[in-house]
């Protein structure tokens, strides 16, 4: 049997009164996603350790079956080897949003959703600029960038900018952890002033580039500072076949770095797909195709989906139910009707990795729904897809790593 987790980043939430006490994926129309649920089996799922951030690099690496104790190593890491940047032992890799300030706050974590070609130009400007033979920027995509430091200590305490939207940006500045044995390297308070001196020094740069220029005539968001968050050294993560010898070959499909990077470092392939862009623009039909052919050859398949999440942060509760019935309708439907014919039985999870509240605009740690269906599977007696209607689910309560293993065990 083939597998393939279908994962909407961020689709979960609370109830909201404006839809009469819905969450939006009550209130979206979904009968792909309630199909599954209605034929298949559900349940919900815990994806954040205790004493871990609600991010989407801790919630998705549990999802894949990783002990977040032993493999854990933030964000910049994993966005380092997604973009192809070769950590050396002694870099720590940090993720470097650029983001928008106005008024002493941050407006928004994305600076205006900037485009990749416009978030390179400003980030290679920045390492032309700041950049020495221990401090390098090295391009991504979209406003989601990396900051490499050389001998730089993990230790610190960061602010993830989507964690603090309308909120000021001065005391969210980098603060030093606990003192730790250096190994070398710096000591954290040197880290922190490091970076923190980047980042004001970012605001001044920023602010004469022709690109923001541009952006105040037309009265629109600038990107105008850098903001690095998820610091971590080189992680060593076995790869997924080796805990799952189920996946003897496995791909995964995502328009966002860090995923890549939890896919590298699982050993899975990644797969480019044109017109990606981790909004609800996104290319859903050239994903969608791109796992049918990818499940043709492999044994395993995850395929990200962020727009939920993106829309979330943005506060847009109407974007987000669209986001969740373009999920439904362009991922689901066209994947689901295909591998329903074929003579290798596939079985298909869907699920968030964490909730993204449109009306806190971040992430929080709760559990997750989740349905699991394949073509034999005795079905529980819930009728629908979504966060109340998975708590009856015969799956019941799994936690981080759980998931996987059940997931893995159907078709042995």
């Amino acid at each position: 049997m083939k597998h393939i987790i279908i994962l909407g980043d961020g689709m979960a939430d609370h109830a909201i009164e404006r839809l009469g006490g819905k969450t939006p994926l009550q209130q979206a129309n979904t009968p792909y996603m309630d199909m599954l649920a209605r034929n298949g089996r559900t349940g919900r799922l815990i994806t954040v350790p205790e004493g871990f951030p609600p991010g989407s690099e801790v919630a998705n690496t549990a999802i894949m079956g990783y002990d977040l104790n032993k493999v854990y190593e933030g964000r910049g890491p994993l966005e380092a080897a997604s973009i192809g940047y070769e950590m050396r032992p002694d870099d720590m890799a940090i993720r470097c949003n650029i983001i928008s300030l106005a008024d002493g706050i941050i407006k928004n974590h994305h600076g205006g959703h900037l485009s990749t070609n416009d978030g390179k130009t400003l980030i290679q400007y920045l390492d032309k600029e700041l950049g020495n033979d221990k401090i390098k920027f090295v391009p991504g995509i979209q406003y989601r960038h990396l900051l490499v430091i050389r001998g730089g200590n993990k230790h610190i305490i960061c602010s993830p900018p989507h964690d603090h939207p309308d909120e000021p940006w001065e005391p969210l500045l980098v603060k030093p952890g606990e003192d730790c044995a250096n190994d070398g390297r710096m000591t954290p308070r040197e880290t922190a002033d490091i970076i923190n001196d980047l980042i004001l020094r970012s605001q001044s740069l920023l602010k004469l580039h022709p690109f923001n220029a541009e952006r105040r005539f037309y009265n629109k968001d600038e990107a105008n500072s850098i903001w690095p968050w998820s610091p971590g050294y080189r992680p060593s993560m076995p790869k997924i076949s080796e805990t799952y010898p189920q996946v003897k070959s496995g791909s995964v499909i995502s328009a966002v770095d860090l995923i890549k990077g939890i896919g590298h470092y699982a050993g899975l392939k990644i797969i480019e797909v044109e017109g990606a862009t981790g909004l609800y623009d996104t290319n859903y039909e050239g994903k969608a195709a791109a796992a049918i052919e990818a499940l043709r050859h492999d044994d395993f398949v995850f395929l990200h989906l962020e727009a939920s999440d993106e829309a979330g942060h943005d506060g847009d509760l109407d974007l987000k139910i669209r986001t969740i019935e373009y999920l439904d309708s362009r991922i689901v439907s066209p994947i689901y009707n295909e591998v329903k014919t074929w003579d290798e039985p596939v079985c298909i999870a869907i699920l968030p990795d964490h909730p993204t509240p449109v009306e806190t605009r971040t992430h929080v740690s709760e559990p997750v729904p989740f349905a699991i269906w394949h073509r034999d599977i005795v079905p529980d007696d819930v009728t629908c897809y979504d966060e109340v209607s998975c708590v009856s689910g015969s799956y019941g309560m799994l936690k981080l790593e759980q998931f996987m293993q059940e997931f893995m065990k159907i078709g042995e």
